[in-house]
């Protein structure tokens, strides 16, 4: 069996999907792909069914729910499905291509051959390397994450980055269920929870594009949620201390 499994929660994406399957296959290393679909109208999860059928019965999964439930749940059910059947690595990444499957392979070198407990795709450790972002977005995000490291004094530039690779210890040592985040906050959750718990995060500088097909599911209520849950975390990681 595979190690590998590369986490990809859907809504909607069925101008991306059959692509970012058939990219993420092509890579040298051989990884597994958990599609978590949230009952996409547009019929991106029938895409998957029909490759899963003809082409990928083995490497190509999908976990299908009913409505929108939010990313951070999408991904505590592939976490949760991926521990169950003992995958050493496990990935998140969107659907969009704005992560580049590419990178996949760098994030598993961070986790073995440089020891990184959770490697992390990160758009600022470098600079900011963001492609086709409007001036305003790229502001927010960027200095989003400088607010983030300065309450939570976290070292990481980039904490609501989506890209990541987790060894399945990390996964293990975390209480899932008590994970409260949905959107950006469940990004910088993780991370804190796990630097919390004593494992090595690495950033690893990537190049992130804006998606060029489909829409964005970016919310004010997303952004919201992360700016009021990161006084959250900082206040509950005071009073547990």
């Amino acid at each position: 069996m595979n190690d590998k499994v590369v986490i990809i929660p859907t809504y909607n994406e069925k101008e991306n999907i059959e692509k970012i399957i058939r990219a993420v296959f092509a890579l040298e290393l051989p990884f597994d792909i958990l599609i978590i679909d949230d009952g996409s109208p547009d019929g991106t999860g029938d895409i998957v069914k029909s490759l899963q059928k003809t082409e990928f019965p083995n490497q190509l999964h999908l976990v299908e729910r009913t409505g929108k439930q939010g990313l951070g749940t999408a991904y505590i059910a592939g976490f949760k499905w991926a521990l169950e059947r003992k995958y050493d690595y496990i990935f998140e990444m969107d659907a969009d291509f704005s992560h580049n499957p590419n990178d996949l392979l760098r994030l598993y070198e961070a986790c073995t051959e440089e020891e990184a407990d959770l490697a992390i795709g990160s758009r600022y450790v470098t600079g900011v390397n963001v492609v086709n972002w409007p001036i305003g977005r790229v502001l927010m995000s960027y200095f989003a994450s400088k607010y983030v490291r300065m309450i939570l004094r976290m070292n990481i530039a980039d904490t609501t980055a989506g890209f990541v690779c987790y060894r399945r210890e990390v996964l293990e040592s975390i209480n899932l269920d008590k994970i409260r985040f949905k959107g950006y906050a469940f990004q910088i959750e993780m991370k804190y929870t796990a630097y919390r718990l004593g494992f090595k995060l690495k950033e690893v500088s990537i190049i992130f594009t804006n998606r060029i097909e489909g829409v964005s599911k970016m919310s004010g209520g997303i952004f919201s949620e992360a700016f009021f849950g990161v006084i959250q975390l900082r206040l509950s990681s005071l009073f547990r201390k």
